[in-house]
């Protein structure tokens, strides 16, 4: 069973986080379907890990550091 994420294309915002522009909004969001289909129950902190590395504000590693400490909790 899957659970809905709230996604407000008109305020460009997921779950209440912001996004700067409806691109980094949808490819975030593809992510997080693709992430909720594994298993994965997204929370604000982790949308905006995810945001942030869609728009290339952190790397691979630093995405993979906050994996492992589940920094997205």
């Amino acid at each position: 069973m899957f659970n809905t994420i709230e996604i407000d294309r008109a305020k460009l915002t997921i779950m209440g986080v912001e996004f700067l522009d409806l691109k980094t909004l949808e490819s975030t969001a593809n992510a997080l379907g693709s992430n909720i289909f594994e298993g994965f129950n997204p929370t604000p902190n982790g949308i905006e890990i995810i945001r942030d590395y869609v728009a290339g504000k952190i790397s691979m590693s630093e995405l993979v550091i906050f994996a492992k400490e589940k920094a997205y909790v």
